[in-house]
């Protein structure tokens, strides 16, 4: 006797450990600015055939099933579902959200280029548009010093008033990136992702047009992760390893009994 059914319990045991580290990271970024959950895909592992179907079963007759043995379950990946999280009033006016598809894009270090649903932007001491970071909303918009109010237009025209004038002055606009296959870019931690050969080359554009979401002023998005949903993933997720464990558990008692009985 093998103990091939226990290597089998041993990579769905793996599986759903990573499965749950996927639940459990997006139960912790539930209050993260602009966060998308992942969700865990599955796959099976090769599969070893020990009868084909269609063979010879005799000089007259096929085989109508074959025999094929699974070797076991991985996890395939994580995907990003990319659905729209809920809208929240902050009053600031350096706070944005996408109502829609789309990225803000930033300047991180080292000159490469972040993509970010996060909008919770501030002025730095050089009067430049940064993330809490520090790190350089692009293109680059310039608050001007002493400015009394800062307006954001759906389509990412930002104007600001000084003191001595009368009326708002255009002094950049934020364009928004999007991508063939936003699913593809790579997530970098600190709620940026980054371009890769998966998400194709960045689109930049104005927003409201081509598919991209409108900006709402004033507002940041929340993270679409839906608690309830999330715990009952969570405990199919036990369940499932609790299943597993005892698969080893029954399979290390046929071995002691065919060891100590024939």
């Amino acid at each position: 006797m093998t103990s091939a059914a226990m290597h089998i319990a041993r990579t769905g045991l793996d599986a759903q450990d990573m499965r749950m580290r996927v639940i459990s990271n997006n139960l912790a970024n539930v209050n993260t600015t602009g966060y998308k959950r992942d969700r865990a895909a599955f796959e099976t592992l090769a599969y070893q055939t020990v009868t084909t179907p269609g063979t010879a079963s005799t000089s007259e007759t096929k085989y109508a099933v074959g025999l094929n043995l699974g070797t076991g379950v991985r996890i395939q990946g994580t995907a990003r579902i990319d659905t729209q999280g809920a809208m929240q009033t902050t009053g600031n006016a350096l706070d944005m959200a996408l109502d829609g598809d789309g990225y803000f894009q930033v300047q991180l270090p080292g000159g490469t280029l972040g993509y970010t649903r996060a909008g919770n932007f501030s002025r730095s001491p050089e009067g430049l548009m940064v993330t809490s970071e520090g790190y350089q909303v692009m293109p680059g918009i310039t608050i001007p010093e002493g400015a009394t109010s800062i307006t954001v237009g759906t389509d990412g025209t930002v104007s600001a008033t000084v003191p001595g004038q009368t009326e708002a002055s255009q002094i950049g606009q934020i364009q928004i990136a999007t991508f063939p296959n936003g699913a593809g870019l790579l997530a970098q931690g600190d709620n940026y992702l980054t371009e890769t050969a998966a998400s194709g080359a960045v689109n930049l554009g104005v927003a409201g047009l081509d598919g991209r979401g409108n900006i709402r002023q004033g507002m940041l998005e929340a993270s679409n992760v839906n608690v309830v949903e999330e715990l009952v993933d969570m405990i199919e997720t036990q369940r499932a390893y609790e299943v597993n464990s005892k698969m080893i558990s029954a399979t290390d008692d046929m071995l002691k009994y065919v060891n100590q009985n024939l």
